[in-house]
């Protein structure tokens, strides 16, 4: 059954970072200094991203994480508000910096970012657990690996034990232990994040939907995939029967940053708001494609018409 956007809540647990963009040709090689241009600062991190994507899509968002006590974190708390995030569990440690990450654009259309999780990793089960009533009250939760494992598990624990809608984006790429993977009614990783782990190269879809189902055998319950320009795939058991491909919308890359991103908070607010999960993923895929047509993170991210009407033209093409 449908529901109203306005009646439902999401609570994300995750990362804030603040994000240094420049344009580069290449990456430099060791003990090389290689000028780049056009820097410009954003308001980023995974769970952030996620937060501010779901508040865009209409739905009251709670944001669970960590900043420092500096400049950064004041313009990062600042972004979050003004995208109508609700702040109140972001807490400001004064013993580290806030989180920064370092992001390159290639002419491509790829990027790469080296992050210092600063803060972020002061976020501790405890922080999730002594906002439990907020958790049991919500439709959803979400988490993101760029915090520490122990909390994002507790996050997912307390969710789950609540009956709620667990969602894990599995990125960045890291190893997770199936107690955690088994908390989570979707896993939604990218091929690098699904390599790390499923341990499996990944080259191609075939390859892919494998990796996939060893997630499946550890616990996971529905794992869709994110495939960049390929769009994404929905793995839900063992053989080419269980999973099926979605093709991404076409679209001039500029910056993939915080597409994955998009893809997760839509999927997640499609399935709260009543949608299948098939129906979800396609506007997930709408979401993703409209975010890697512009720069930055959190500036990129679409709102629900954009989402739409994205999602109804791809609906009518042959």
């Amino acid at each position: 059954m449908a529901r109203r956007a306005d009646d439902l809540r999401i609570v994300v647990v995750g990362s804030i970072i603040f994000d240094l963009v420049m344009k580069a040709e290449r990456l430099p090689r060791e003990g090389e200094s290689l000028l780049a241009t056009n820097l410009k600062f954003f308001p980023g991190g995974k769970g952030a991203n996620q937060a501010v994507a779901v508040a865009r899509q209409g739905i009251q968002t709670t944001l669970i994480g960590a900043v420092g006590q500096d400049m950064m974190g004041d313009f990062l708390v600042g972004a979050l508000e003004s995208s109508g995030v609700k702040t109140s569990q972001v807490k400001r440690d004064a013993s580290r910096t806030t989180g920064c990450a370092l992001v390159t654009l290639y002419p491509n259309g790829n990027n790469s970012i080296l992050v210092d999780p600063g803060a972020n990793n002061t976020l501790r089960p405890a922080d999730v657990e002594s906002v439990r009533d907020l958790v049991e009250a919500a439709d959803a939760l979400m988490a993101v690996l760029e915090i520490p494992l122990e909390t994002v598990q507790a996050a997912l624990a307390l969710a789950h034990r609540a009956g709620k809608l667990t969602v894990l984006d599995a990125g960045p790429p890291r190893h997770c232990p199936p107690e955690v993977l088994k908390l989570a009614d979707i896993v939604s990783p990218n091929e690098t994040e699904l390599e790390a782990l499923s341990g499996d190269k990944i080259s191609g879809r075939v390859s892919a939907r494998e990796a996939a189902e060893k997630l499946l055998e550890l616990g996971a319950k529905a794992v869709v995939l994110k495939l960049g320009s390929d769009g994404a795939m929905l793995v839900t058991g063992k053989g080419t029967r269980n999973a099926r491909h979605f093709p991404a919308h076409k679209v001039r890359a500029i910056d993939p940053t915080a597409a994955g991103d998009a893809f997760t908070a839509v999927l997640t607010t499609k399935l709260v708001l009543g949608s299948s999960l098939e129906e979800s993923i396609r506007y997930a895929n709408a979401a993703g494609a409209l975010t890697v047509t512009r720069l930055g993170a959190q500036p990129s991210l679409p709102t629900r018409d954009e989402v739409e009407e994205l999602a109804a033209a791809g609906r009518k093409t042959p």
